[in-house]
């Protein structure tokens, strides 16, 4: 009986060491898909940035040089309240990459946490069912909207549009007061920063700031209303696909880290399975040896 136990264990030891390598060749092959995807989409993250920035640029001259706040566009300076929050959270509709979607969510939890002690009302439009199955379960009251990300393999801006398009609807029809984006701007393959951007009302990055400071002003042609008006919602657009690009090369390498940390993993455990299973089997051997030994002196 404790034979049959032993040879059932080492039945059991041989499935397991086939198995943990059958994964550690999927997750080899997903950090290796990662590696090629992340070369591309961090080129296209670094390369909507300078872009991006000097839109911003432009609008904080042009929100400078406007005199009368009241006659200013809304988008620029909002409704001058900040009674209700809309937080739009980009997220992934994949797993399987580390800590990328939870420190997004996590993120945005703190913001909706103080929101709500404040006594204000929180609105949550979500993109990507990863940001969604973490949010529902405690904020689903809030959530107004979800947009799925499954059949795009590349984001494009036409998305992002999407997306602008539904903020600048629900502003115009006076439903919130300030918008604000959560994602995750891509340092490293290691390293990526959860941000919260205010898209609505224009928020002031101090260093744009200085720098403009520090510039020439302009005299605009047609007037900076009129530029603003037009300008205003293709920023909002051109950030929210700026963070989407971000988000995809921050995805790629935390799922790329993921996958060579479990690839780690998986050939450590293999390495005890494999201790194991030798020292299993010979004290099997040896059991053997001493049964046919002792026979044979009894004989």
């Amino acid at each position: 009986e404790r034979f049959s136990k032993i040879m059932a264990s080492l039945k059991f030891l041989r499935n397991r060491i086939t198995s943990v390598k059958s994964t550690q060749k999927i997750t080899k092959a997903m950090k290796m898909v990662a590696a090629a995807k992340l070369r591309k989409a961090q080129q296209n993250a670094e390369n909507a940035r300078p872009y991006s920035e000097k839109l911003n640029s432009i609008i904080l001259n042009l929100k400078n040089s406007v005199n009368d706040i009241d006659s200013a566009p809304k988008l620029l300076v909002g409704n001058q309240k900040e009674e209700t929050h809309l937080c739009v959270v980009l997220s992934s509709d994949r797993g399987l990459c580390g800590g990328f979607n939870t420190n997004i969510c996590r993120k945005a939890k703190i913001f909706f946490e103080k929101v709500i002690e404040q006594n204000k009302k929180l609105k949550i439009i979500v993109a990507g069912s990863k940001a969604n199955d973490q949010l529902r379960r405690k904020y689903s009251q809030y959530i107004i909207d979800k947009i799925s990300l499954k059949d795009e393999k590349v984001i494009s801006f036409a998305k992002a549009q999407e997306i602008t398009d539904k903020i600048l609807n629900l502003f115009t029809r006076n439903e919130f007061d300030t918008c604000t984006l959560f994602f995750n701007k891509f340092k490293s393959v290691i390293l990526q920063i959860p941000q919260a951007q205010q898209l609505i009302p224009v928020s002031i990055n101090e260093k744009l700031d200085q720098e403009n400071k520090n510039n020439s002003q302009y005299e605009y042609e047609p007037e900076e209303n009129e530029i603003l008006e037009n300008l205003l919602p293709k920023n909002i657009a051109t950030q929210i696909y700026t963070a989407f690009l971000e988000n995809q090369a921050s995805e790629q390498g935390s799922r790329m880290t993921a996958m060579d940390n479990a690839t780690r993993n998986a050939g450590e455990l293999i390495g005890k399975l494999t201790i194991n299973y030798n020292r299993t089997r010979q004290a099997v051997i040896t059991k053997e040896l001493i049964e046919i030994i002792s026979g044979a002196e009894s004989l």
